[in-house]
């Protein structure tokens, strides 16, 4: 296994990282994820940890702590653990019953608690005894170390193709790493901002200039980009004009619960197509549908819902893991009972939004945001999310069939943060297959039968589509 050079190349957390992680501290806005990954057998127990011992070092960003500044003035940082062992962030447990409610159950108590202090924030769970002579593995980690196209590269990298062990090769050296407290973090990055300023005040001044001069030879030009990125900001920042869901919006507990569904990508495409989209927009028009349905079901009407997509900014430029994403928020057409009028609607807001000039504008408030006080950079972050009822993602994963300690990988079900909404639902695809993540709200989504019942639905509805 190569060493993933880009892999973390930087120690100092972006400052939306630095929100994301230090807002782990209230559950409500907490940016973890986990992976679920269902095992045809019962995996090698020293082959599993050997995996482990070879994929930390050739991405050495597993093996960081974080540290926090003493005044949070600059954004949280990483720094080598020196006392990491793998036997501090694997396990295993078997099953009673084996069933996969059982296992998802297992693993949202696993996303519920939250990281010991001082560690690299991730943990991965070997879970024995799933019906059928299966296994799983889960994978939990924080938000701050990757997005989901950054995790795809992580899984790419850290499972194998074949079930015989590869052959042997050398142990990634670790590279240096610089040892950071609370306080040399401070004061070492206050210095840094220090000596860089200079150079930053000519580069501004340099563009300052640059765009003088292009006022003066290209006024309706200039103006005219303005008011295009003012029109876009005030679009972005502006939540859809709809209520939260009735039925929805209640009481908003800290605790999850977990729904896996699975449909052929091949099908889901092939409805997208049929109803003029993409596969993510039959996945969009399918978690619709089944909203649609679960709100009949308690007999509210709802035409509308507030929802939130994020939109990945990663380029083929830019290094592994690390975060490259922006949020839009969407007014969802859940009453809508055609399919296809669901796909055609949300096609044109997704093409719309990832055109949006202003789409990564959050970044240009994160450095300040980020030196609020925790308590009021909760309170922001809880502001911000709660005004949708579900976000939905889609992420490209593996093509591949891939292994895991000699045992057969043959689903890898996503489970995304729930930010302050009712339900997060996260689609990954494997192999062939799109792998659906729920993580909801049970104080929410009161009906757990009810609620995936509805979601199979949604999606059978969708994917009749493929048929005319």
């Amino acid at each position: 296994m190569a060493e993933s050079t880009g892999w973390g190349a930087s120690t100092d957390m972006t400052p939306w990282e630095g929100v994301m992680w230090r807002t782990e501290v209230d559950p409500m806005t907490r940016s973890s994820g986990a992976l679920v990954e269902i095992l045809d057998c019962e995996p090698d127990w020293d082959r599993l940890v050997a995996a482990h011992e070879r994929v930390t070092r050739a991405i050495p960003r597993l093996r960081d702590r974080v540290v926090e500044p003493i005044v949070p003035l600059v954004p949280p940082a990483f720094s080598r653990d020196e006392k990491f062992d793998v036997g501090n962030h694997l396990d295993r447990i078997r099953l009673g019953d084996g069933t996969m409610r059982e296992l998802l159950d297992l693993a949202a108590s696993v996303y519920d608690r939250p990281f010991l202090p001082g560690r690299p924030p991730w943990e991965g769970l070997l879970v024995l005894g799933l019906e059928g002579g299966r296994a799983a593995y889960v994978l939990k980690m924080h938000h701050s170390l990757t997005d989901g196209q950054g995790l795809v590269q992580l899984l790419s990298m850290a499972h194998s193709r074949t079930r015989e062990p590869s052959p042997p090769e050398p142990e990634p050296r670790l590279p240096p790493s610089e040892q950071l407290n609370s306080v040399t973090l401070l004061t070492s990055r206050l210095l840094r901002e220090a000596t860089s300023t200079p150079g930053r005040m000519l580069n501004l001044a340099g563009e300052s200039m640059r765009l003088a001069g292009r006022t003066i030879t290209r006024p309706t030009q200039v103006i005219g980009d303005g008011v295009r990125f003012t029109r876009s900001l005030m679009r972005v920042l502006t939540p859809p004009p709809v209520e939260r869901s009735p039925l929805l919006a209640g009481n908003r507990g800290a605790h999850c619960r977990f729904v896996a569904l699975d449909v052929a990508l091949a099908d889901l495409k092939a409805a997208g197509k049929a109803g003029g989209g993409s596969v993510n927009d039959a996945f969009l028009a399918a978690l619709l549908g089944g909203f649609r349905r679960y709100h009949e079901h308690f007999g509210v009407e709802v035409g509308l819902m507030p929802m939130a997509l994020p939109i990945s900014l990663r380029t083929a430029d830019d290094p592994a893991g690390g975060n490259r994403f922006a949020g839009a928020r969407f007014a969802g057409p859940v009453g809508e009972p055609d399919p296809r009028e669901r796909i055609q609607a949300i096609r044109e807001f997704v093409l719309s939004a990832r055109a949006e000039p202003a789409i990564g504008v959050l970044d240009l408030f994160a450095p300040a945001v980020s030196r609020l006080p925790t308590f009021m950079l909760v309170s922001l972050a809880a502001t911000m999310t709660s005004v949708s009822d579900f976000q939905a993602s889609n992420i490209p994963g593996l093509g591949h069939t891939a292994y895991l300690a000699g045992a057969e990988i043959t689903h890898t079900f996503p489970f995304g943060p729930r930010p302050g909404v009712a339900a997060m639902v996260t689609m990954l695809s494997y192999d062939g297959t799109c792998c659906i993540g729920f993580n909801f709200d049970p104080d929410a989504v009161t009906d757990t039968e009810v609620f995936e019942t509805c979601m199979r639905e949604g999606f059978d509805e969708v994917l009749e589509l493929r048929k005319t």
